[in-house]
């Protein structure tokens, strides 16, 4: 009897009750408390830890189990990190567990931003302040591009449909200024019908595994009236769209803040940035501190909270299906060339970004010594560290540029 049970809890993607974890819920919601706390450089980083201590020092997650939740976290929209928290909290305990660890672990980040965008509109005009933001965005600009560079390396490699896919991508985005989720959708048709030709019923499973909650989102309607709700639908969509870095939100948001909506000017969009990198957990906690410009506390706690949203949505919805469905070759196909795409739209965003923070001589050598640093040493130069070396040439170099 217990096996039958233990079969359909399995089947509905439901933890066996009667199994227990070798660590209590609290334990765990304590683990990313602290990793967000102390968890710096980006999201590989950050998987990385999780991989380390939940699976090879502590055993509280099997490597099966972490393995499913990083394909999820990769095939979903939604900020690497971030899901990959959410599903180790569901593993075990559930929509509890993937609740909890969900809100826990960007907390801290959050209320860091929250500090620095009051200290920021509150003294933004003030010498010592434009002076660190001076150069610490054109250190923005080369630690995008090392990342850009990364990623590209590692998903391009030689595929000539992936290059093609990714220069038209690129090239939209520095053309537009904005990220086109049209094209990033169809660049992941694309690939599904040339690398993984689908029968009818698997390209109905993907329909409804990848396409209908995001059309879903987009079918919402701009609200016409209240600041609030439309930073809500705003950042909603945002999430809906940020495909395994979190950098990938950064030409969406270009383009719907400065372009669009005109919320900020470009030089407080790539100061946003900047909070972003020299904060610990997950880069997409740059929406607090964009929400809080536009709208104080409120517009900080609705940006985050509907960035959060969809990638909560995005985890605990499709996680007990899965395992059935999420290795179909279609899906994974699908994933490739949105991926892609989101890669192609990030390198693109370096240029428009490089154009608003390059403004001269020490800034561009400063964007260029920190992408030449990070290439050299790898992963053994926090960018936290960079940041804040940058901020003190900053200091120094602004009065004599100035």
């Amino acid at each position: 009897m217990s096996d039958a049970i233990e079969k359909i809890e399995k089947q509905e993607g439901l933890p066996p009750e009667h199994t227990q974890p070798p660590y209590s819920l609290w334990q765990l919601v304590l683990y990313f408390l602290k990793l967000g706390t102390w968890g710096f450089g980006g999201p590989i980083a950050l998987v990385g830890y999780m991989k380390r201590d939940l699976v090879e020092e502590r055993q509280w997650i099997s490597e099966s189990d972490y393995k499913e939740g990083l394909s999820l976290a990769q095939l979903a929209p939604g900020p690497l990190a971030e899901q990959l928290a959410i599903y180790m909290g569901y593993v075990h305990y559930g929509v509890l567990g993937a609740t909890l660890t969900g809100l826990i672990f960007p907390l801290p980040a959050f209320l860091m931003v929250l500090a620095l965008g009051w200290a920021y509109t509150l003294y933004g005009g003030l010498p010592w302040m434009q002076a660190i933001f001076y150069t610490v965005g054109a250190t923005v600009i080369g630690i995008i591009a090392n990342s850009s560079y990364k990623l590209t390396v590692k998903t391009i490699g030689k595929d000539w449909l992936f290059w093609g896919i990714y220069i038209v991508s690129a090239a939209v985005t520095v053309i537009t200024e904005s990220e086109k989720i049209s094209l990033i959708l169809a660049a992941g048709v694309l690939v599904w019908l040339v690398k993984a030709p689908p029968k009818w019923r698997i390209g109905q499973r993907l329909s409804s595994f990848a396409f209908t909650p995001m059309l879903a989102i987009l079918a919402i309607p701009t609200a016409t009236a209240g600041t609030l709700w439309n930073i809500f639908i705003f950042f909603g969509k945002a999430g809906a769209f940020v495909f395994g870095s979190g950098l990938a939100i950064v030409p969406f948001l270009y383009g719907g803040l400065v372009n669009e909506l005109q919320w900020l000017n470009s030089e407080q969009f790539v100061d946003a940035v900047a909070v972003a990198m020299i904060t610990p957990g997950p880069i997409v906690i740059t929406v607090g501190f964009i929400g809080f410009l536009v709208a104080g506390l409120a517009g900080a706690v609705v940006a985050t909270l509907a960035t959060f949203l969809p990638c909560y949505l995005f985890t605990i919805i499709p996680a007990p299906y899965f395992k059935k469905h999420g290795k179909q070759p279609g899906v994974a196909a699908f994933v490739e060339g949105v991926t892609v795409a989101a890669i192609g739209a990030i390198t693109g965003a370096v240029v428009v970004l490089g154009q608003r923070s390059l403004v001269d001589i020490p800034t561009i050598v400063i964007a260029a010594i920190t992408l030449v640093l990070l290439l050299i040493f790898k992963k053994k130069l926090p960018e936290p560290l960079i940041v804040l070396v940058s901020a003190c040439l900053g200091l120094v170099i602004y009065p004599l540029t100035h």
